[in-house]
């Protein structure tokens, strides 16, 4: 009979082996970026895996209608695009430590 109590002892090593390298992706993360976009190019946001927008560029061309209401929707559908990729991007750098294991609360 084996001893339920070294499988266990096994298991914790392998979660804190998992643990430390869930935390070295994500303070790699914060070096690694995406870019979202919007109105074909005319703002363009820069994301990193951190979830911290990095940059925002906006095309002059996009300011020169005057459309303030158009050009702020252009920048948040931009932000949103760049944290959709930076989530996915972490996502899938999560399934390469975890196995591909559906682990509640990990992006």
């Amino acid at each position: 009979m084996k001893n339920p109590l070294g499988n266990m002892a096994n298991l914790m090593k392998q979660a804190q082996a998992m643990q430390a390298q869930m935390a070295k992706l994500q303070e790699e993360a914060a070096t690694k970026t995406v870019i979202g976009t919007a109105g074909g190019g005319m703002v363009t946001v820069t994301a990193n895996g951190g979830m911290d927008i990095v940059s925002v560029v906006i095309n002059p061309e996009a300011a020169k209608g005057g459309d303030v209401d158009m050009l702020q929707d252009l920048v948040l559908a931009a932000s949103n695009d760049a944290l959709k990729k930076a989530r996915q991007m972490m996502a899938d750098q999560m399934k390469s430590v975890t196995g591909g294991m559906n682990i509640p609360g990990l992006f």
